[in-house]
């Protein structure tokens, strides 16, 4: 099989030579990699021009449309008998392609998705965040997990579709918030097969601080809802968790000004979702210092996307505006 992979890149030259670096160990051979620059100002035409004889690779350039978008312009340029499309900040496994390549053979798929794990490299602050996005007891417990509720959706952070998905369901229709879970779910509607690879994992650098990590995780519960707005039937009772957490903890805050009885509850459960994943961070990064900044990282995550997903099931879903 002859992979195609496609990155979109905006103004980020520094992630893309560490990920076109960990692309030249692969162990599969057989692909070539398309990479897009969508408008950037800071470009990564001389990062990618180094790596000429070291990939099977291709430089284009076009006006800012976003991910999506960008995305579909590599589709129409791939030679590949399937696409691979990763995010500019993941690191590629040695091994991630001979995986892809062996799990196709033994269970064809029309298309995939794999989970993101946290490197060696990455900053204490990294790895907590990498730690929330994947966490049993947030919402990263049900990304990248064959347990998962309802349908496998793949992320475009780490997602593959074959030559005739692309021929059949075409490409993204929408570029930014939420425009792979559409494609996702649309590509369910056309009868094809997705599956989840386990093994075929990248590593998600994500954010470097808590400020830029908040503002993406708000976006994604704002996308959340966008989404709904394409298929109603999608917004599942779990989707809500966040809004609901976050409304717990104001509830929280007001019963410890007001009510002592019902804070002692409130205040027991809170500090117990506290050490469940104070201790569970501990236990799986082995660092106390990784496993606090975990508490900090995983109610970012929670509050941030619920704010994000109330402001607009709010203002989409109730008020119905645009």
């Amino acid at each position: 099989m002859f992979f195609s992979i496609i990155i979109p890149l905006y103004n980020r030259p520094q992630e893309i030579k560490e990920l076109l670096q960990t692309l030249t160990l692969q162990t599969y051979k057989q692909f070539e990699v398309l990479v897009i620059e969508d408008g950037s100002k800071d470009d990564a035409a001389e990062i990618v021009k180094s790596f000429a004889g070291k990939l099977d690779i291709k430089y284009f350039v076009k006006p800012n449309e976003g991910q999506g978008f960008t995305r579909n312009y590599g589709f129409e340029r791939a030679k590949g008998d399937y696409f691979i499309i990763f995010d500019s900040d993941c690191l590629i496994p040695e091994n991630y392609l001979q995986v892809v390549d062996a799990s196709l053979k033994a269970n064809p798929l029309d298309a995939y998705g794999g989970p993101d794990a946290s490197h060696p490299s990455f900053t204490p602050i990294q790895k907590a965040i990498s730690y929330s996005m994947t966490s049993p007891f947030t919402t990263g417990g049900i990304r990248g997990n064959k347990k998962g509720i309802g349908q496998f959706h793949p992320r475009s952070f780490n997602m593959g579709i074959s030559r005739q998905v692309w021929e059949k369901a075409g490409g993204f229709i929408i570029t930014r918030s939420g425009e792979d879970i559409e494609y996702s779910i649309r590509i369910h509607s056309l009868g094809f097969k997705i599956g989840l690879i386990p093994e075929a994992k990248v590593y998600h650098k994500r954010r470097t601080n808590f400020l830029q990590f908040y503002k993406q995780i708000h976006f994604f519960g704002r996308a959340r809802i966008n989404v709904y707005k394409f298929f109603p039937g999608e917004l599942k009772a779990v989707h809500f968790f966040p809004a609901v957490f976050t409304l717990s903890l104001l509830f929280t805050l007001v019963a410890n000004i007001f009510t002592w009885r019902i804070a002692v509850l409130c205040n027991f459960v809170l500090l117990l979702f506290i050490l469940l994943i104070f201790f569970h961070s501990w236990i799986k990064n082995n660092s106390a210092k990784i496993a606090f900044l975990s508490l900090i990282a995983s109610f970012i995550q929670l509050t941030a996307y619920g704010l994000g997903f109330m402001q607009d099931f709010w203002k989409r879903v109730i008020l119905k505006l645009s």
